[in-house]
C-alpha cells in the first residue's frame, strides 16, 4: 500500500499543471499567437500556424513539439502544452533562420522565404524515470504493487529565492510580459512567483492581533524582502509603503494568469515557521526559538521567532496564510518554503528536524491536500559540517516520498544528490546557479554545465525530474543560459562545445565572422571554464572590492585569453558593429579586460608599497584610479544596460510619490553597495554602472593609493582599520546620496572600447604597466 501512496504522490507532482481539457489547449495555443506577434510583429507572425494538442506528447506530460512546413507554406509548430510550444518556436528561430532571443536583445532578422522543415521534427523533454519503472527494476528499488501514475513528466525550473530580489524587485508589468515570454521560448514549466505574498501576510498578522505598527516594522524594504520570506532578515530598510502592497498584488496576478496561460506551474509561498516577535505579544505561552543572527547584522534585524511544530499555533498560522493565499491567488498546488535557510535549527536531533518538517507540511496539506512542497536544497551544501546523514535523512524522511521536490541549487559545482543517496528517494531537479549576487563578470563552468544533467540522470537510482537554472541575478553572462536552456531539451550534452560557441556568436550577432567565433572559442576555453569546488559566479576582483593590501587576484583562467578575445572582438567591429548584442558584448568584454587590468595595477602597486618604491606606487596608483577607472565608466556610460542611472530609475518609478521615490532609490543602493547599515554584506551584490564607477568604486581606491602613498612618504605603517573607517564615510555617504545619473547612454562604445584597448594592450603585449 506503501508504495501505491508514493507513486500517487508522484503522480500528483509531475502531472500538476499539465491540464487536459480542450479549453486549457485553447488558452495556451492562444497565449503562444500573441506571443510570435509581441516577438515577431503582426505581420511576420502571420507565416506561423500555433496549435496546442496534449495527445502530441507519448506519455501524458512528457512535453513534446513538432515543426513542420515552412517554405511556401505557413511554419507549423504544435506543442503538447503551451510551453512546449512555444520552446518549439524558438528551436525553429534558432536552427532554421539563425535568431536569437536574449536578456541584452533579440536578433530577429529572419530570411525570406521562410526555411522549410523537412519532413516533421518532433523533439520530447529527455525520460525520466517513470514510476512505472520504479516498479519494474529499471530504477530505485521500491517494494510494492504497480503504481497508480505513470509519467514522464519533466521539469525545466527557473529561478531562485534571491533573484525576486536582486532582479526582479522594481519591474512593471511590461519588464514582467517580456521575462515570462522569455521563459517560455526557454522551455520554462516551473517557476517561482512570489510577488504580493506580504500583502497575505498583512491581511493574517492583522487577523490575529498584530497592529499595523507592528507589522511595518517587520517587513524589510523591497530590495530585501528575499531574505526577510526565508527568516534571515526583518525590519532592515523597511517599512513596505502600503502602495507597494497594491501594486504586487496587481503584478502578481498578471504574472500568475501569464504564466498559466502557457500551461506553466507557478510555485508559489508557504509558511516556513518564522513570525514576527510582536506574535509572542498576542499569544504569551507561544513556543519560539530565537535564531542566531545572519549576514553579520545584529538582532535588530536579524536573529529570526521560529515556532516550535508542536505549538498549536504553528498549524494556525501555517493554514491561515495558505487559505488566504489561494483565495486570492488559486493555485497549482507546488509551494516554497525554506526553514533553515543558511541558519544553523535550534538542534541537530533527527527528531526535531524530523518535526520541524512535518510541521511546514501538515500545514500546506490541511488547506491543499494535494500539495507538494517545493525546497531549495541549498541548506544542505551550505552548511555541511551540521547536515550530516542522520539530519538529512531526518528533513527528507518527514514528507511522503514524492510530496518534496528538491531544488539541487548548486549542482554544477557542488551537487548534493551524490552525498544523498539522490535525495533518499525524493524527486530532485539539477539546477545551476551560477550568479551570486547579480554581479557583472564573465564567468561560467560550461564543461560542468553540459554534462552534469547527464550524470545525475545515470546516477544509481537517481530520481532527478528535470533541470534548473537558479541565478541570484540575471542579465548577464546569456551564453550559460542559452547552453542550459537547450540542455533541459537535449537526451545526451553537446558532443562540440567550440563548435557550439561559434554558432552561438553567429545567431547571436546576425552573421558568422571568423574573429568574432575565435575570440568566442577563447572565452569558452578561459572565463567560461571554470571547474572544481572553488568555482562560484561571485565577482570578487579587486576593482568592486573594498581596497586592502590582502586582496586575492587569483583567477582560474590565462588573462591572454581574454586579451586576445579583446583583440579579436575589436577586429570583428566593423562587420558587427550595427549588431546591439555585438556592442553589448563588446562593452562587457572590455569591462572584463579592464577588471584584469585592476588586478595587475592593484598588484604592482603592492608590491611598491611594499618595497617602499614611492615612484612605482604614484606611477601605478596613478594609472589605476585616475585614468583606468574613469575610462571604464565612460565606457560603461556608452550601454543604457551598464547605467547606474537606469538602475536608480527602476527603483523610482515603482514610486507613487517623490518621498517613496527617494525610499526605494536608497533601498536599492544599499543593496549595491554597503548591503546593511554597517556594510554588513559589503559589496557582495557589485556590479560595473557608469555612475557607481565613478562615485563609489573611483574614490574608494583613491583614498587607499593616498593612504598607501603618505604611509611610504612619512615612514608609517599603513593602518587597514583606520581606512576600513575613513572609507566607511565614502561608502554610506553614496547611499545617502540623493545625486541623480543619467538614464540615457552617451558616447559611441565601439570608439571608446578601441580607445582604451589602443592605450593598455600594448602595454600587456610589452609586459609594461
Amino acid at each position: 500500500m506503501e508504495a501505491v501512496a508514493v507513486a500517487a504522490a508522484v503522480g500528483v507532482l509531475l502531472l500538476a499543471g499539465a491540464g487536459g481539457a480542450a479549453g486549457d489547449e485553447a488558452r495556451e495555443a492562444a497565449a503562444v499567437r500573441a506571443l510570435v506577434a509581441r516577438l515577431l510583429g503582426p505581420g511576420p507572425a502571420a507565416d506561423f500556424s500555433v496549435s496546442v494538442e496534449r495527445a502530441l506528447a507519448a506519455k501524458p506530460g512528457l512535453d513534446t513539439y513538432s515543426l513542420g512546413g515552412g517554405g511556401a507554406a505557413r511554419v507549423r509548430v504544435r506543442g503538447s502544452t503551451g510551453v512546449a510550444a512555444a520552446a518549439g518556436l524558438h528551436r525553429y528561430l534558432r536552427d532554421f533562420c539563425g535568431c536569437h532571443v536574449a536578456w541584452s536583445g533579440s536578433q530577429l532578422r529572419l530570411p525570406r522565404p521562410l526555411p522549410a522543415v523537412p519532413g516533421e521534427l518532433t523533439e520530447a523533454t529527455p525520460n525520466r524515470w517513470g514510476m512505472g519503472d520504479l516498479f519494474q527494476g529499471r530504477g530505485p528499488s521500491r517494494v510494492g504493487c504497480a503504481p497508480a501514475h505513470d509519467t514522464a513528466r519533466r521539469y525545466r525550473y527557473y529561478q531562485n529565492v534571491c533573484t525576486q530580489s536582486y532582479s526582479f524587485v522594481w519591474w512593471d508589468w511590461a519588464r514582467w510580459e517580456r521575462e515570462i515570454d522569455w521563459m517560455a521560448l526557454n522551455g520554462i514549466n516551473l517557476a517561482l512567483a512570489w510577488s504580493g505574498q506580504e500583502a497575505i501576510w498583512q491581511r493574517v498578522y492583522l487577523a490575529l492581533g498584530l497592529t499595523q505598527a507592528e507589522i511595518n516594522e517587520f517587513f524589510t524594504g523591497p530590495a530585501f524582502l528575499a531574505w526577510g520570506r526565508m527568516g534571515n532578515l526583518h525590519t532592515w530598510d523597511g517599512p513596505l509603503p502600503p502602495s507597494w502592497h497594491i501594486k504586487q498584488l496587481y503584478l502578481q496576478h498578471r504574472v500568475l494568469d501569464q504564466m498559466r496561460s502557457f500551461g506553466m506551474t507557478p510555485v508559489l509561498p508557504a509558511f516556513a515557521g518564522h513570525v514576527p516577535e510582536a506574535v509572542t505579544r498576542v499569544f504569551p505561552q507561544v513556543n519560539v526559538t530565537k535564531m542566531g543572527s545572519w549576514g553579520h547584522f545584529n538582532c535588530s534585524y536579524s536573529c529570526s521567532f521560529l515556532l516550535a511544530p508542536e505549538d498549536p499555533i504553528f498549524p494556525i498560522i501555517g493554514s491561515l496564510f495558505l487559505r488566504e493565499l489561494i483565495k486570492e491567488f488559486g493555485t497549482d498546488h507546488i509551494y516554497g518554503a525554506d526553514t533553515f535557510n543558511e541558519m544553523q535549527p535550534p538542534s541537530s536531533e533527527p527528531s526535531y528536524l524530523a518535526a520541524a518538517t512535518t510541521a511546514v507540511y501538515e500545514a500546506m496539506t490541511a488547506v491543499d491536500t494535494e500539495a507538494v512542497w517545493l525546497l531549495q536544497g541549498w541548506l544542505f551544501q551550505h552548511q555541511p559540517q551540521f547536515w550530516g546523514p542522520a539530519q538529512i535523512r531526518a528533513v527528507l524522511g518527514a514528507v511522503p516520498r514524492g510530496r518534496l521536490l528538491v531544488l539541487d541549487l548548486f549542482a554544477e559545482s557542488q551537487p548534493v544528490y551524490t552525498r544523498t543517496a539522490s535525495f533518499q528517494g525524493q524527486p530532485f531537479i539539477w539546477c545551476m546557479l551560477h550568479n551570486f549576487g547579480g554581479n557583472h563578470g564573465l564567468f561560467g563552468a560550461l564543461e560542468a554545465v553540459n554534462g552534469g544533467p547527464e550524470a545525475a540522470r545515470l546516477f544509481p537510482n537517481s530520481t532527478m525530474v528535470g533541470t534548473g537554472m537558479a541565478p541570484e541575478g540575471i542579465s548577464q553572462n546569456e551564453v550559460v543560459y542559452s547552453l542550459m536552456a537547450e540542455l533541459g531539451w537535449r537526451k545526451d550534452p553537446v558532443p562540440d562545445l567550440a563548435a557550439w560557441v561559434t554558432s552561438f556568436a553567429a545567431r547571436r550577432y546576425g552573421v558568422s565572422h571568423p574573429d568574432a567565433g575565435a575570440a568566442w572559442r577563447l572565452l569558452l576555453r578561459s572565463v567560461y571554464n571554470c571547474s572544481g569546488e572553488a568555482c562560484r559566479g561571485h565577482n570578487r576582483s579587486p576593482l568592486v572590492r573594498r581596497p586592502s593590501l590582502q586582496m586575492n587576484t587569483s583567477i582560474w583562467y590565462n588573462r591572454s585569453d581574454v586579451f586576445e578575445a579583446w583583440r579579436l572582438l575589436l577586429t570583428s567591429a566593423p562587420s558587427l558593429a550595427t549588431s546591439p548584442a555585438f556592442r553589448y558584448d563588446l562593452l562587457d568584454l572590455t569591462r572584463q579586460a579592464v577588471q584584469e587590468l585592476v588586478s595587475l595595477y592593484y598588484e604592482e602597486a603592492r608590491s611598491a608599497y611594499l618595497s617602499k618604491e614611492l615612484a612605482s606606487l604614484l606611477r601605478a596608483g596613478g594609472v589605476l584610479a585616475y585614468e583606468l577607472l574613469p575610462a571604464l565608466d565612460e565606457v560603461l556610460a556608452s550601454d543604457s544596460r551598464f547605467l547606474l542611472g537606469s538602475w536608480l530609475e527602476q527603483a523610482r518609478a515603482a514610486a507613487v510619490s517623490e518621498a517613496e521615490a527617494d525610499f526605494y532609490e536608497q533601498n536599492s543602493r544599499y543593496q549595491l553597495t554597503l548591503w546593511g547599515p554597517e556594510g554588513n554584506i559589503l559589496d557582495y551584490a557589485n556590479k560595473q554602472l557608469a555612475g557607481l564607477v565613478a562615485n563609489y568604486y573611483t574614490p574608494r581606491w583613491r583614498l587607499f593609493l593616498e593612504a598607501l602613498v603618505d604611509s611610504v612618504a612619512q615612514g608609517i605603517p599603513f593602518q587597514q582599520h583606520q581606512f576600513d573607517k575613513n572609507v566607511f564615510q565614502l561608502e554610506q555617504a553614496f547611499v545617502l546620496s540623493k545625486q541623480r545619473y543619467p538614464s540615457q547612454p552617451r558616447g559611441d562604445t565601439v570608439d571608446l572600447a578601441k580607445k582604451i584597448f589602443l592605450k593598455y594592450y600594448p602595454r600587456w603585449v610589452a609586459g609594461s604597466w
